[in-house]
Parts: C-alpha cells; structure tokens; sequence
C-alpha cells in the first residue's frame, strides 16, 4: 500500500511553521496559567467537583430546564408587576394624604393669622375682651397651639417656632409644641432656613417624627409657614402629619404583593412542570425504547394512548423500530449466509489447493531444467501461491471472528520475549529496507495474561508494516507498563497517516491509494485480524499518524484477562510528533524558557549502530514512569468463549504482512 512520498521533518529552533502560531493565538492566558499550574489546577478540579452532579442534572433533564426557566421568568414578571404596582400605591396614598394636609394646614394657618389680627385690633378698645386677651398675650402660642392641635386627635401635632432663635430663650417666645412632639428633631434645619428666606409661603418635607417620651418614631410630613403673632412678631408655625397608618397600608400591599406573587410563582411552576411532563415522559420512553433497540432487544415497542402528536409521533416510532427489526433480521440472515460461505469455501479451496502446492512445488525444485522464461514462470507460480495460502488462512480467521468461534488461550507472558521473537522474524526485511529496530522500556518484565500466539501475530504485523514503510529511517518499539495495563508502541519516521486514515486503517482490504493494484504485499487483512486479536483480550489497538511525520500503532492489554482498561501507560501520539514539537516551542517562547524548548524539541531518533543494541537484560532494573497523559482509546471488550474449539490455523500465521493489504 503507497501512503505518499516522504516528507521532511520540521526545521531547527528557528523555523516557525504556520501551524506553530495557530495555538498560541487560541490558547488565552488563563488556559496558559491553569496548563501551567499545578496548584490553580488542583483548585479548579476542587471547586468543580462538588458542582459536577448538578452540572450532570441540568444537562441531562430538559424538563428542570423547562421548570426552572420559567420560575425564573415568572418570578421577573411578578417581581416587576409588584414593583410597579406598589410605585403606584405609594404614590397615591401619598398624594392624598398631601392633598389632605395640605388643606388641614393652610386652615390653621388661617385660623392662626385671624386670631393674631383680633387680638391686634382690639388693643385700642375698652371692652372687656380687649382687656382679657391683653392679660393673656403672654400665653398666646401655647393657646395657639393647644387650639389648633385640638381639632387633630393624634391625626395631626402642631409646632410653633420663634423665627428668630434669640427669642427661644424668652418664655414668653419659646417653642411651643403639641403631642409630646421633640421639635428641635423633628423640624429639621434646612426646613426653618427655607421658611426664613421664603416669602410668607408654606413649605413641606417628609421627616421622622420623634417624641420626648417613650412613644416610638414615626415617619411623617411636615408643612411649615412663618406668620406674625398678636404682638407683630414673626414666628413658624408647623403641621405635623404622622405618615403611620399610609405606612401600614403599604406594608399590607406589599405583604398581600407577596404573597401573591410567590403563589403565582409556584403555580407558574407546578402549570410547567404538568405540561412538559406531558411532552418529556413520551420522550424518556422513546429513549428508554431506542437504548434497548440498540442493546439488541428489537421486539421493545412504545405504549401509545391517544391521538394528538405525541400518539402519532409513538407509532411512528413503533413502525420504524418494526421496519428496522425485519431489516436488521435480513441483513443478520444475509451475513449469517456469507460467513457460512466464506467459511465453506475457504475449506473446500483448501484441498484443491494443497494439490496445487504440491504440482507447484515439484516444478519449482526443477525450474533449473526449464528455459528462463519457464522457469520464472514457476518461482511467480509458487510466490502467488504463498500468498494465496496466506489469504485462505486469514479467511479462515476472519470467519473465526464473525462467527464468534475464536477462542482466547490466555497464559502470563512476558512481553519483551514476544517482542525479541518479532524483531529476530523481522531482522532480514530491516537489512535489506536498511532500517533498524530499536527497543526501549525493556529494563524489567512486562508481564499480562495473554494468548502468546496472537499477540505475537498481531506485533508482527506492526513491526513489519513500519520497516516497510519507513522509508529506511529507525522504527523503535517500546513498552510499558502501569496499574493494571501494559502497552506496547510500535513508531515509524515514514510517510505517515493522513487526517482520517488512523480509524480506517483497520477496515478489511482498505488502501489509502485506491488506484494502485494489490500485486504486492499482503492480504488486506492483516490489521483487521490484529484489531479483533485486541480486541479478544479486551484491549486496543489504535494508530497514530501525520503527513510525513510517520506513524504509531499501539497496543494496549489488561495484566489480566478479567479486567476492564481505563487508560494506557504509553501515550497515543508521541513526544516526538510535529505537533508536540510545535506545542512546546510555542510554550517555550511564551515563557522565555530556551532550555525547555530544547530539552522538548525532538528529531528523528537517531541511528544506533546495530553492534551497540544490547539484548533484553536478565536482571530486571526499575521502569520509566507511565505517562499519566495517555489517551483511554476505543476498544470494545470482547468476551472470549471456552477454550473448546480448537484454532486450525495456528500454522498460517504470516511473516510477510503489510498495513491494509
């Protein structure tokens, strides 16, 4: 299989490739800081965990969505619908009781200016009234004021202030107040300094009214006017009006507001949660339905009650999943069929063709005695023949896998021997492709309960598709070992993967040139038999690959049979891989730190003398530490059945197998 020519490899320090500045760009500077870190990581990771399980709810539950939005938009509407309506209260109480006190006031100013003139005009006069109200002119403001206020009963205290704060002191002059009233508190200043500086008009101001026993303040409004009294003096006389009972009202709308709205709310909410109940519950049984279609249960069917859109919407699920179960019959029928004549007749091309083998084998050892052009003739005769004995065998395998049949001989092995016996298999394709193979992570047993036959075909397979198409450069094969995994990466420096072709490298017969004929190579099935292999011991088998970059396979199996992988202690893509380099240049120029860019800028493995490769050492040493980075992959687990049919093929196992053919 042709996967393109070569590309060189990324240039020195400075060479920045257009690539190289397309993260740096994207990657924002709390990204940097978290990547960074440590410490701001381990604090994200600990303020998000407690909020994952809500997080997990509120993605997965559509009707919390639904019920939550619309509390939260009916408890806008309620909250600005109160808003409003109690502006609207506030103000027209307010207003009235301004409107009232305002009328109240302006009477009493009255009353107080008439009283004033009486006395005034009867200062001349004889009579016996005259005399009376000039013997209690100094008792004038308190009259005034216990006159006026007694006309309110607790709706309303009257105030008298000298204009003037050098009269307070005279007794006869001092502040006069009703109701217990504290007027120097509740008069306040900038209301006597406008009423000094006015023109004889009333003024108002809302203010706390306070007393001089133990009766609480109350918020009230003050209206103020300066007059004369009977002795042409000026002096402020205040109405002061108790706001309490407009106060009570606007607590019991707003109570009554409340109370309302957080019934409404709650009503709004219980009406949501109904309706799209109504709508969800169809919808969780369709996907409860569709997760057990896809589990293999074809016979699950909705209940459908009714005749609106979600009745209609049920049958038509219904006749869908009817129509799949007869198309999924068909087609499990028709391939029932097919791997039951794969599997026929690569058993009854297996007798015909050892006659051939054998007719073909007598005229190859005496092909010396043939003219030349016979004689090649023969040797082409017997190569296709190979090659047709090694498509019969991986037939035979293929049908193995789809029937279910392949059993799994799982024993400890150490994978470093089933490594050695690949790579001593794979030594005359290196010499003549002038590749070395090298083999790191090897200081001590890498050992799993596996089927040594089949993880030695599958490696195999890996080690000899990256001697062939590593254009002559190094192929390095390393191990490791982590928890309860171990892997084995088999790396190439050739012409690599394009975007797409790591997943569609393990489908049957794939070639990444269409194009080209299958005159050479192998069978086509090769990675598709590998992949079913790891997939048989519950493990994985996964590429990696970029346009001139070369290619990774790894694989990855569980230390036992019975246990489920969670991860892989070797990384997918490689240290050493274009986009690695790059990331870490990008980092490196980000922080200044040339020495980390260097010590993370790395070439083509270098070539080691074939002399200078030791063997696999007899006492183990201690293992590099796993990459905790590793991608957990996609293998499906595979149960393998009882070790009671036995594998007629063990012998067709291959040398010569390439990547897609």
């Amino acid at each position: 299989m042709t996967r393109g020519s070569a590309a060189p490899m990324p240039g020195g320090p400075g060479v920045r490739t257009g690539r190289a500045a397309g993260p740096r760009r994207r990657t924002s500077r709390a990204g940097r800081l978290l990547r960074r870190s440590p410490a701001l990581r381990l604090f994200a990771r600990w303020v998000r965990r407690p909020l994952l399980p809500s997080l997990r709810l509120w993605r997965r539950n559509i009707q919390l969505r639904v019920v939550v939005g619309s509390l939260l938009m009916s408890l806008g509407v309620v909250l600005l619908l109160g808003f409003v309506v109690m502006w609207q209260v506030r103000n027209g109480l307010l207003d009235a009781k301004q409107e009232a006190a305002q009328s109240q006031a302006a009477g009493g100013f009255d009353v107080a200016e008439e009283k004033a003139r009486t006395v005034a005009g009867t200062g001349a006069s004889d009579s016996s009234e005259a005399r009376a109200a000039a013997r209690n002119s100094t008792n004038w403001r308190t009259e005034l004021v216990e006159q006026l206020a007694s006309g309110g009963r607790q709706a309303f205290h009257v105030v008298a202030l000298s204009a003037n704060s050098d009269d307070e002191s005279s007794s006869n002059r001092g502040p006069r107040a009703s109701g217990g009233v504290n007027q120097s508190a509740s008069v306040p200043q900038e209301l006597r300094d406008a009423i000094d500086q006015g023109t004889g008009k009333a003024y108002k101001a809302f203010v706390r009214i306070t007393y001089t026993d133990a009766q609480d303040p109350e918020p009230g409004l003050v209206i103020g006017k300066q007059l004369n009294d009977n002795s042409g003096q000026p002096y402020q006389l205040y109405y002061l009006f108790p706001l309490t009972q407009e106060e009570e009202s606007l607590s019991l709308v707003k109570t009554t507001l409340a109370t309302a709205g957080v019934f409404v709310v709650v009503l709004f909410g219980g009406i949501a949660w109904l309706v799209v109940r109504q709508v969800v519950t169809p919808v969780r049984m369709a996907a409860g339905v569709a997760e057990r279609l896809s589990a293999g249960r074809l016979q699950e069917r909705m209940k459908v009650t009714g005749e609106d859109d979600i009745a209609r919407l049920g049958e038509a699920f219904n006749k869908m999943a009817q129509n799949l179960q007869v198309k999924i019959q068909q087609l499990e029928e028709l391939s029932r069929l097919q791997r039951r004549f794969v599997s026929d007749v690569s058993h009854e091309l297996r007798t015909p063709l050892t006659t051939v083998r054998m007719a073909a084998d007598v005229i190859h050892e005496a092909r010396g005695d043939f003219d030349p052009v016979t004689a090649r003739s023969a040797e082409l005769l017997a190569g296709q023949l190979d090659r047709f004995e090694s498509l019969l065998a991986d037939l035979l395998e293929i049908s193995r896998f789809d029937a279910g049949a392949a059993a799994l001989e799982a024993e400890p092995i150490d994978l470093r021997e089933v490594v050695r016996r690949v790579i001593e298999g794979a030594e005359p394709l290196a010499e003549r492709k002038g590749t070395r193979i090298r083999v790191t992570g090897d200081e001590q047993p890498v050992v799993a309960e596996a089927d040594a036959r089949r993880v030695e075909r599958v490696l195999r397979n890996l080690v000899v598709n990256a001697v062939e198409h590593g254009e002559g450069r190094d192929v390095v094969v390393r191990l490791g070992a982590a928890g309860g995994a171990v892997a084995v990466a088999v790396r190439d420096y050739g012409v690599g993967l394009k975007p797409g072709e790591a997943t569609r490298v393990f489908n049957r017969f794939w070639r990444a040139d269409p194009a080209r004929a299958r005159t050479t190579g192998g069978t086509g099935l090769g990675l598709s038999i590998a992949v079913e292999d790891a997939r048989l011991h519950g493990g994985w088998l996964q590429a990696w690959g970029e346009p001139g970059g070369g290619s990774q396979f790894r694989l990855t199996l569980p230390r036992t049979a019975d246990e489920s992988l969670r991860g892989s202690p070797i990384p997918l893509e490689p240290e050493d891989s274009r986009r690695a380099r790059e990331r870490a240049e990008a980092d490196s120029r980000i922080t200044g730190d040339k020495r980390g860019a260097g010590a993370n800028r790395l070439a083509t493995v270098p070539a080691q003398p074939r002399a200078e490769r030791s063997p696999l050492p007899a006492v183990p040493r201690a293992a590099p530490a796993a990459d905790p980075t590793a991608l957990p992959g996609s293998g499906a687990r595979v149960v393998a059945r009882p070790a009671g049919d036995g594998d007629s093929s063990s012998q067709a196992e291959r040398k010569d197998i390439t990547r897609g053919h």
